[in-house]
């Protein structure tokens, strides 16, 4: 594409201006020009709209080159102007260029117009690339002088020789040292180091030292209070004439924030690794228990009328059942289950559960409720909230033995710039704080900062399978929320849980109605896909006991063939998430695109975004979730095929 060029011509003679603009346009350029004889017209022109380049006549009746030159320079725009002229000499040319003009060309020499205005546009171009440079200069230096004021950077100074050392205010009170309150010695300064941090301090400045390199160091200091901050100090040592170092200097900053998100970088990393091996531990161990609970209830009747045997796989059932609440507990630390979000209350809820969390504790234990009014709604699944608040009350009471005190609050909270730099993965906004408060035993900071893995605890072995917490901290994340804990030996604890206020976008989701007990029977075809061998014998069983016609697949490319073979209608996909090779929702999709009328349903134990985007079920899709029993996967089946 021809490159535009923007062209104001000051040009008297009509003709001689379309003779420029032919010569532009057969130079390759999509000329856009404009044509003035006058100061009037030029002043106008120039205010109207942005040019490239200014080409004006030399001489006119009313107008000159050189008085263009003087309207171009008052307008204070960076346009070349080029002299045209049909009889210019050396002398007068020479006066033109002094004034400012870039070029000039002969009417009757055209062939340099166009060079010339190429040349112009790349030194204008470079012109502004520089200007553009020096601007961002400027702003990299106004930004820098404003963090480092906003930082609350500190200056230090010490001569070697004498020892002495000063230290701004601000330097004083990256250490908890009021102004003044510094003892001026280098002493006084590793005297402020934490002492596990000394030894390696002066090692990194000695070494430093003598390697003439600047030093870099990373210390804590504790302040009167007794809290402890990270200082990153950076200096520099300076030498005399003979190589020996007469002083130092360098600035301190507070890094305190930093190293807590690094601290909390690789929790979550730890984390996230721990959720992914407990998602697919409870995959595994999901379908294992649907053949276990499977079995049982085809078992169960077989020997309906033997008590003893009925009996005995009551006690596997229970086994299962237990077995199937921890596999709930892995996916939902690991932010793999599934979510029924509805627009809610939150002070709704936690009014409907006040009867069950007052089952939980002891009457020596007091649980009251801080509502706030006109609390905003969140987005939520109502189960998981119950869920997180039986383990935080259950936590609180195990922390108050001799009875106390549980204070459940609601407030409408806005986190700002400041928490999202002191918090991981926090967006500013809207909330709902959702906080748990007991007045019990309270936590180290060594138990804090695990108190949310899985299998942790500090209570006798026995009580509890450590993943309370764990819980929790995987239904606030997979909500959008965050979790704090804030805690004090002796002072209790205060788990604080922000959740995102709903958007107008948000939907209640609506409930899949469930088919009626009293028609679970069938005569249709299923097709079962699933990779597990035993899983698919059970499932097969199952089905048949009902009525159904099975086929069975072991993988995609086995239920595409399938699908493609047999003749009559297939009822229902019965379709495993997570298969080898390509994914069931991949293979639904290829099935229903080849049989409309067949529908859909996908089961698992760990779907995570196989086929629900976050982890929140779309409206209209039908899944199963293992362990299921035969009645439950039954009426699924008959859910898609109503």
């Amino acid at each position: 594409m021809k490159r535009i060029l923007r062209v104001l011509i000051v040009e008297d003679a009509e003709d001689d201006a379309t003779m420029l603009v032919d010569e532009l346009r057969r130079g390759g350029f999509d000329v856009r020009h404009t044509l003035v004889q006058t100061a009037e017209g030029m002043r106008a022109a120039l205010d109207q709209q942005t040019w490239d380049v200014v080409v004006s006549d030399y001489s006119m009746p009313q107008f000159t080159g050189l008085e263009a030159l003087s309207v171009l320079k008052a307008s204070g725009l960076d346009v070349p102007l080029i002299i045209a002229s049909g009889t210019i000499g050396e002398e007068t040319a020479v006066e033109a260029l002094k004034a400012g003009a870039c070029d000039f060309f002969l009417k009757d020499r055209l062939g340099r117009l166009v060079p010339a205005i190429a040349r112009e546009m790349r030194e204008v171009a470079g012109r502004q690339a520089k200007r553009n440079l020096e601007l961002a200069f400027a702003e990299t230096r106004e930004r820098m002088q404003f963090a480092l004021e906003a930082a609350g950077v500190g200056v230090w100074e010490s001569e070697i020789a004498s020892g002495s050392a000063t230290w701004s205010d601000v330097m004083e009170q990256l250490h908890g040292l009021p102004v003044g309150g510094f003892g001026s010695t280098i002493d006084a300064f590793v005297e402020c180091i934490h002492p596990d941090d000394r030894q390696a301090v002066l090692g990194k400045i000695a070494q430093a030292t003598r390697e003439r390199a600047d030093s870099r160091l990373e210390y804590r200091t504790t302040w009167p209070d007794g809290s402890t901050h990270w200082i990153s100090r950076i200096g520099r040592t300076f030498y005399n004439e003979t190589g020996e170092p007469i002083r130092a200097a360098g600035v301190g900053m507070d890094i305190t924030a930093q190293k807590n998100l690094e601290d909390q970088y690789r929790q979550a990393q730890k984390l996230e690794s721990i959720g992914s091996l407990a998602a697919g531990i409870a995959h595994d161990f999901n379908n294992l228990l649907t053949i276990v609970t499977g079995y049982c209830e085809l078992l169960a009747a077989r020997f309906a009328g033997d008590k003893t045997a009925t009996g005995d796989l009551d006690e596997i059932r229970r086994a299962g059942t237990s077995a199937t609440a921890l596999t709930r507990q892995l996916l939902a630390f690991s932010r793999r289950q599934i979510l029924a979000l509805r627009v809610l209350d939150l002070n709704t809820i936690l009014t409907d559960s006040q009867r069950m969390m007052r089952r939980l504790v002891e009457e020596s234990v007091r649980i009251q409720l801080r509502l706030a009014e006109d609390l905003s709604p969140v987005t939520v699944d109502a189960g998981q909230v119950e869920q997180v608040l039986l383990n935080l009350v259950i936590n609180a009471r195990d922390a108050m033995p001799d009875g106390g005190v549980v204070t459940i609050e609601t407030q409408n909270v806005v986190l700002d710039e400041a928490d999202a730099r002191m918090h991981m993965d926090v967006q500013p906004g809207s909330y709902v704080l959702l906080s748990v408060a007991d007045t019990g035993s309270g936590m180290s900071p060594d138990v804090q900062a695990q108190v949310f893995e899985p299998f942790f605890t500090t209570k006798e072995r026995g009580r509890g399978t450590g993943l309370g917490l764990s819980t929790v901290y995987g239904i606030v994340k997979q909500s959008g929320g965050h979790i704090w804990v804030e805690s004090e030996v002796g002072a209790g604890t205060t788990f604080r849980i922000y959740l995102p206020v709903a958007t107008d976008a948000d939907l209640p989701v609506t409930a899949v109605p469930r088919a009626s007990s009293n028609v679970l029977n069938g005569a249709e075809t299923i097709l079962v896909v699933d990779d597990e061998p035993s899983l698919r014998a059970l499932t097969k069983r199952i089905l048949q006991r009902y009525g159904y016609t099975v086929l069975l697949a072991a993988n995609g490319e086995e239920a595409q063939r399938i699908s493609r073979s047999h003749r009559g209608p297939i009822g229902v996909a019965l379709m495993d998430v997570v298969l080898p090779g390509c994914g069931g929702r991949a293979v639904a999709e290829w099935i229903t695109s080849q049989r409309p009328e067949t529908r859909i349903v996908y089961m698992s134990g760990y779907t995570y975004d196989a086929i629900t985007p976050n982890g929140m079920l779309d409206p209209g899709t039908t899944l199963v979730q293992k362990p299921f029993t035969p009645e439950t996967l039954i009426g699924r089946i008959r859910e898609a095929l109503s």
